[in-house]
């Protein structure tokens, strides 16, 4: 089981990172890997794509399964 801290929160961080939403992939939420993908893409077209990026890192740092 992941928690804040753990190796695979980190692991998770870093892919989201480099592809925002692979790091939420990794630990199962889909339709959140879905959504900060779609979101990055729009943010891009604003040259805010790299929001995302740390947005999406974090996210994935901090998540806490139920």
């Amino acid at each position: 089981m992941t928690q804040r801290g753990s190796n695979g929160n980190v692991l998770a961080a870093l892919c989201s990172f480099f592809i925002p939403g692979l790091g939420q992939l990794l630990q199962g939420r889909i339709i959140a890997a879905a959504f900060h993908f779609v979101i990055d893409i729009i943010l891009w077209v604003f040259l805010l794509g790299w929001l995302m990026h740390i947005f999406s890192a974090y996210s994935a740092a901090v998540f806490e399964p139920r």
